[in-house]
């Protein structure tokens, strides 16, 4: 089974499909916005990734109502305006009935509304921000938003004897959910964030922001932040000696996935957990296609996210998209790579799993 990859003037679209030849009427498509350029390209090429382990996965089976399954893949270039104009093209050109993305928040948000607006299913593959339930009826999240994942981490960061913290995340619609999350469950448990630093993204240096945050002496720096502005946020922290400190990240391959080795080296952090013998075959599928182990957990979301579609398009035998949106809010509970995922009352995962993790040389568990 090969997979076409094909690339259309303007913005780029991937193609995703079992073969160059396969006409249109012997497919059933879907979209995705993903960041293939831009802050978050490692972690959007690692969605592709997974994205295409699915669809080879799916066609290598029965297909989906019986034909092969297209995943058209739209890059956002890490910019909303971009992200919007590339779910247009997915639902006016390519109409199709689902449309998976993005990464960040401040981008899943606005495309996802669109989406639901013009009666399509929407899938977040990689946001957490708990404005994400606010998009409406027709969407639906594989990933947990930001009150499971900061519980997590106030936890296990308050575990640590670690009683005063300061905490750094872009100023967007996910380090401001995140920061907020975090904060409350970390005071809950008697902790005390003595700084938070919402930083403006796309700088060259944020050294002005580091500097203020360390005035306050913390014992941990708590932080969130993508691919390559979390690259200048590390190797600047390690500049200033601020990595003698503990760092804890949220999400440490999305943290890491651009960083130096040495400015990276002992921090410890969360990551989203793909877990049980679905989360070993995605592995062993990842290194045997790719000859590496996977570069984030995300893409492991994306590859859920094609499944899950396909599951309720089959469920549906349709691809009406409000026949699939029936169908997914009666999948109940969908065992996947990471884990079993089950859709609360407003289409959000109900549970899930992470993994206490460190880099060395490498994130990895502890």
């Amino acid at each position: 089974m090969k997979l076409a990859k094909v690339l259309y003037a303007g913005i780029a679209a991937t193609v995703l499909s079992a073969a160059a030849g396969t006409s249109v009427a012997q497919t059933v498509s879907v979209g995705a916005v993903l960041p293939l350029t831009g802050a978050s390209a490692s972690v959007g090429d690692d969605q592709r990734r997974g994205i295409e382990l699915a669809v080879a996965q799916v066609n290598a089976g029965n297909g989906v109502l019986g034909r092969k399954l297209q995943v058209i893949v739209e890059d956002s270039g890490g910019v909303a305006a971009t992200a919007l104009g590339a779910a247009r093209k997915l639902v006016s050109v390519n109409k199709v009935p689902v449309v998976l993305g993005e990464f960040s928040s401040g981008i899943t948000i606005p495309v996802g509304e669109y989406v639901v607006r013009q009666g399509d299913v929407h899938i977040n593959i990689g946001s957490s921000s708990p404005q994400i339930r606010k998009i409406g009826e027709g969407s639906f999240s594989v990933i947990g938003l930001d009150d499971l994942s900061a519980r997590f981490a106030a936890t296990d960061v308050y575990s640590q004897n670690l009683k005063d913290v300061a905490f750094i995340a872009p100023n967007n619609s996910y380090g401001q959910g995140v920061a907020a999350e975090f904060r409350k469950r970390f005071e809950a448990l008697g902790g005390k964030v003595s700084s938070v630093v919402l930083y403006s993204e796309g700088q060259s240096t944020y050294r002005r922001e580091l500097q203020q945050m360390s005035r306050s002496r913390p014992q941990a720096y708590v932080y969130s932040a993508y691919g390559q502005e979390a690259a200048t946020i590390n190797r600047e922290a390690y500049e200033l000696g601020l990595n003698k400190t503990k760092w804890y990240g949220i999400y440490l391959t999305m943290c890491t996935s651009d960083t130096a080795q040495q400015a990276a080296q002992g921090q410890e952090g969360l990551e989203v957990a793909a877990i049980g013998q679905g989360g070993k075959s995605y592995e062993e599928a990842y290194r045997h296609k790719y000859n590496e182990a996977p570069k984030s957990s995300f893409g492991s979301y994306a590859y859920d996210g094609v499944m899950v579609a396909v599951a309720a398009i089959n469920q549906a035998g349709s691809t009406d998209p409000a026949k699939i949106r029936a169908a997914m809010r009666a999948l109940g509970s969908y065992s996947g790579a990471t884990g079993a995922i089950a859709f609360d009352a407003g289409g959000q995962r109900r549970e899930q799993p992470y993994d206490k993790v460190r880099f060395d040389t490498k994130v990895v568990s502890r």
